[in-house]
This record gives C-alpha cells, structure tokens and sequence, in this order.
C-alpha cells in the first residue's frame, strides 16, 4: 500500500522535474513498504541515505534550471530546499542516534513533496516552460 499515491495533479509539465518527483515518490513508497514489512535496520538506512541522496540531486537540478533560465523567484524557492535539508538533517540525526523517527520521517516527505510540487515546482515549471518553448 502506497504513502504517497501519484496523481496527476502533481504533474508540473516539465519532464525532466517530473521525472524527478515520479522517482522521489517510488522511493518514498519503497521506503514506507519496508518499514511496515519491518525489513532490517539496515536496509531502512540505506533507505534513508538513498532518499536524502535523491532529494539533493533533484534540489540541484532544480537550483541549475532556476539560475540559468533566470527563475524570478529563485532566491525563495532555493530557501525552501535549504529549509527542507535542514529539517531531513536533524531528523536523520535523530534516527541515527535510536530514536523512533522514521515514520515521522516520511511523514513529514510526503507533506512536504506534496506542498512543494503542487506550487513552488509548478510556479517553476511554467516558468521553464516559457522561457524554453
């Protein structure tokens, strides 16, 4: 059973960022399944370094697209994804110190994926999408 289930309201039309959102919400379900399979410690770690390791990538790509098509509003969404780090930080923290945070953890991933693309990632994609066409 999904966390996150996929719709197409969270398509933003730009491919490469939805590409992007598709893959970060299989990991986040991928993630979600394990823990209520109670896999090993083990593999949610992995899990968990995988999706971190995703988020940056995507947050990168998303950073480059903003600064070199000029995104007017690049300064806040960026603020965002550092906000976004600094939280999934402290909680990884938490996690790897024996606290029980891993469901709050994608808990907190679903909300914040679902919030982020619906606006600031399509507010970005018009954009994009109007300056490259």
């Amino acid at each position: 059973m999904a966390l996150f289930h996929w719709q197409q309201r969270f398509l933003s039309g730009f491919q490469e960022i939805d590409e992007h959102h598709i893959h970060l919400v299989g990991l986040l379900n991928t993630a979600y399944d394990d823990f209520r399979d109670s896999v090993p410690r083990e593999r949610l770690d992995a899990l968990f370094l995988e999706l971190i390791d995703y988020a940056t990538y995507h947050f990168a790509a998303e950073e480059r697209l903003m600064k070199e098509s000029g995104y007017p509003a690049h300064e806040a969404h960026d603020q965002q994804h550092r906000q976004f780090a600094t939280r999934v930080t402290e909680m990884h923290r938490d996690y790897l110190a024996g606290k029980p945070v891993f469901l709050e953890v994608l808990s907190f991933l679903k909300g914040w994926l679902e919030s982020h693309i619906v606006k600031s990632d399509r507010d970005l994609a018009t954009f994009l999408n109007t300056v490259t066409h």
